[in-house]
């Protein structure tokens, strides 16, 4: 099966910034940072007939316009849905003193990514024991179930 990656990219953070122009196709999402942060699907296009990108609210409303050269739009994040392990190895950075696991997030649109969860030696530390108790949890309900 091949690996869906997400239509839209994952946010960075959820602040209103400047940065890279985003040039949305019909039907995608859109933040206007010149309208106060609002959220619109991209309706029509910059085109000869129209000098902007047009705008309406997803549960419908008045259209507004944006700059056709995407300065003031920016991507719509994807929600995670969440998060799983990769069968791979963790690996502890002793300089660093922190571990790392390879882990897949998965996004609402089917979309997922490869990165990796770094961890403090207090968070490695706790996560041993949560997974232990777990662990434990399941044994004991399949001792259960017999």
């Amino acid at each position: 099966m091949a690996e869906q990656t997400s239509k839209q990219l994952p946010a960075r953070g959820a602040q209103l910034t400047p940065g890279a122009p985003f040039h949305p196709r019909l039907g995608d999402l859109a933040l206007d940072l010149a309208k106060e942060g609002r959220i619109g699907v991209c309706v029509a296009l910059p085109s000869d007939a129209s000098a902007s990108y047009q705008l309406r609210p997803p549960g419908g409303g008045a259209d507004w316009r944006a700059r056709s050269d995407g300065s003031t739009l920016r991507p719509v994040p994807v929600p995670v849905t969440h998060v799983t392990p990769m069968k791979r190895d963790a690996v502890y950075d002793h300089r660093a003193q922190q571990a790392a696991v390879r882990v897949t997030v998965h996004y609402e649109d089917g979309g997922t990514c490869e990165t990796m969860l770094v961890l403090t030696p207090g968070q490695v530390e706790l996560y041993h024991l949560q997974l232990g108790q777990l662990i434990e949890a399941r044994e004991s309900a399949r001792g259960h179930a017999r």
